[in-house]
């Protein structure tokens, strides 16, 4: 979400918080409607106890995937630049095609899968050029030492690399169900419909806004943070973009132009395969 946006938000719902007590404190009677204050702002104290004990339980959660996320994305870029170190002690027919291959792989990540992981579309979709990969490595036969142990090396990359992979994708989808929004609307809605009966008459209305606007601004601003957290990919303040694999993709291609490696790449700069329309 835009932090401009979010700033907005939050400020609208403090402003009809802060209107709504001052409209209900014109006709409230002095001292509030409870006669016992004491009791029931203890029961407040109850009810918003148990609000922010919940969300602060699922912010944690929702931090938790939206780190393995931000660590997934990081890790991927990191192994696929080892991968691409491998790929050089290969037999030459197939390293430069590995090479290639895995630099598309980067670009795809870059460009299509996050744009897909932004739109909630990415689901169990494979990447392509991980495909490419897998039929180029079965037509590997190591026959030196050298290229025996590049060869297992490279099985235990793409073992980390895919795992990381999964790490990425796994927030895309949000881990909070519906019925926990539910729950949490709902408990801010009593929270703030139980604060208009706190309205006195005799108090001064600067302070009765305060009170409404206070607490409505806090509930919406950590109601803002679990969405953000929840949908790690989605544009605005506080999504998460692909930096580390273009920042490796980069090194990458400085680092290879720096051994005078040319590769001819099989696909274009979205990483999408040449030749496919």
């Amino acid at each position: 979400m835009p932090l401009v946006l979010a700033i907005l938000l939050t400020g609208v719902v403090t402003a009809i918080a802060v209107v709504a007590m001052l409209v209900v404190r014109r006709r409230a009677p002095e001292g509030s409607f409870f006669e016992d204050g004491d009791r029931a702002s203890g029961v407040f104290g109850v009810l918003a106890t148990g609000f922010f004990l919940l969300l602060g339980f699922i912010i944690f959660l929702a931090f938790e995937s939206y780190d393995e996320s931000r660590t997934g994305a990081e890790t991927e870029a990191l192994v696929l630049g080892q991968q691409i170190e491998t790929a050089q002690f290969f037999p030459a027919a197939v390293s430069p095609e590995l090479t290639g291959q895995l630099l598309c792989y980067g670009r795809s990540v870059v460009s299509e899968e996050w744009d897909r992981m932004r739109a909630g579309t990415q689901g169990d979709a494979l990447n392509p050029w991980g495909v490419a990969l897998f039929r180029t490595l079965r037509t590997v036969e190591p026959k030196t030492a050298t290229e025996q142990s590049a060869y297992d090396k490279w099985l235990d990359q793409t073992s980390d690399r895919e795992a990381a992979r999964l790490d990425r994708i796994h927030g895309a989808v949000g881990v909070i169900p519906a019925p926990m929004w539910v729950v949490l609307f709902f408990a801010a809605g009593l929270i703030f419909v139980y604060m208009l009966f706190f309205a006195d008459s005799a108090e001064r209305a600067v302070v009765q806004g305060m009170l409404a606007g206070s607490v409505a601004a806090v509930i919406t601003a950590s109601l803002l943070t679990l969405s953000v957290l929840d949908s790690p990919f989605e544009d605005g303040f506080g999504g998460l973009e692909p930096t580390a694999m273009e920042r490796t993709l980069s090194q990458l291609t400085q680092g290879l132009q720096e051994v005078g490696i040319e590769i001819p790449l099989p696909c274009d700069e979205s990483g999408a395969q040449l030749g496919t329309p």
